[in-house]
C-alpha cells in the first residue's frame, strides 16, 4: 500500500506547500485536488500550463502522483481531468457519485452517468472511481453493490471511505470486505459520531475518532490491495500552516502504525 494525502488539506497554500510539508511528514504520494472552492492547485482550465510544474514537483519532492480528485461528472470537466491525468501519468480519478439518497430514479441516474465515464476512462487510460456518499444516490454498502454489478468497465472501481460508510450507520471493516474486489482507491479519515458532516478537521485526523482504522486495514493488507490510501481532510482551508501540518502527520504516523501492526510494513 501507498501512503498519500488529498492536497485539499492545504487547500489555503499554494500546491508546492502541499507537496513540501506532505514529503517532510513522511507520505510516499499526494492526491492532487481539483476541487473547485477548496483548493487552487489542480486547476483544470489551466492544466496544460500546470502540468509541467507538477511534473517538477513531484520529482524534487520524491512524492509519486497517486490519484487526482474532481467531484463533478460534467463529462467536458471530467474529459479535462483524464486529459490531465493521463499527461501526468496518475492512474485514478476519484469523482462524486452525484443524486440524492432514496430519491427516485436518482441511482439509476448515477449509474447511467459513471457508466458512460468510465467509457471514457477506457479511452484515457485511467481509472474512474467513485464512493458511496452521504446523502448521495449512492451511499452505502447495498448501493455500492448495485453499482458494481451494474458497471463492468475495467476502467470503473470503487473508492472506498470509512467515515461515509461510518455515518450510513455501517461498520466499515465489515463493509470494506463486500466490495474489495472492485476497491481501486482508498480515501481515509477517521470521525467522531454519524452525523451528516465529517466534523473539525482535526477530529477527520486518523486515531481521533471512532473508526476501526486498524481492523480496515487489516482487510485490505489480508485481501492483497496495493494501491493508494490517501488522507482526505476538508475544511481546513482557514487553518494555519501548522494546524494543517500536524493533522497531515499525526495521520501519516497513525496509518504507519496500522501498516505495522497488521504486518504490511
Amino acid at each position: 500500500m501507498k501512503l498519500g494525502a488529498n492536497s485539499v488539506l492545504f487547500g489555503g497554500y499554494d500546491m508546492e506547500t502541499a507537496f513540501k510539508m506532505l514529503a517532510m511528514a513522511g507520505y510516499d504520494g499526494i492526491e492532487l485536488s481539483a476541487i473547485d472552492g477548496m483548493s487552487e492547485h489542480l486547476v483544470l482550465d489551466r492544466w496544460r500550463e500546470l502540468v509541467p510544474g507538477i511534473k517538477t514537483l513531484s520529482q524534487t519532492y520524491n512524492l509519486e502522483l497517486l490519484a487526482l480528485e474532481q467531484p463533478s461528472q460534467d463529462p467536458g470537466r471530467m474529459e479535462q481531468a483524464m486529459q490531465a491525468a493521463a499527461e501526468l501519468g496518475v492512474p485514478v480519478i476519484n469523482c462524486g457519485p452525484g443524486g440524492k439518497t432514496d430519491e427516485p430514479g436518482s441511482l439509476q441516474q448515477s449509474i447511467d452517468s459513471l457508466g458512460n465515464l468510465a467509457k471514457m476512462a477506457e479511452k484515457y487510460g485511467v481509472t474512474l472511481c467513485v464512493k458511496a456518499h452521504v446523502g448521495a444516490a449512492i451511499y452505502n454498502t447495498p448501493t455500492t453493490l448495485q453499482v458494481m454489478k451494474a458497471i463492468t468497465s475495467p476502467a470503473f472501481g470503487i473508492d472506498m471511505d470509512p467515515s461515509h460508510i461510518h455515518r450510513a450507520g455501517e461498520n466499515p471493516v465489515e463493509a470494506l470486505t463486500a466490495v474489495i474486489s472492485r476497491v481501486r482507491h482508498i480515501h481515509i479519515r477517521d470521525c467522531k459520531g454519524r452525523q451528516q458532516n465529517p466534523g473539525k478537521p482535526e477530529d477527520q485526523a486518523n486515531g481521533r475518532g471512532d473508526i476501526d482504522l486498524l481492523g480496515y486495514i487489516r482487510v485490505l493488507h489480508e485481501h492483497g490491495y496495493s494501491g493508494a490510501v490517501d488522507l482526505e481532510v476538508i475544511g481546513a482551508k482557514q487553518y494555519s500552516l501548522e494546524r494543517c501540518c500536524i493533522i497531515a502527520a499525526e495521520s501519516r504516523g497513525h496509518m504507519q502504525a496500522c501498516l505495522q501492526a497488521c504486518g504490511a510494513r
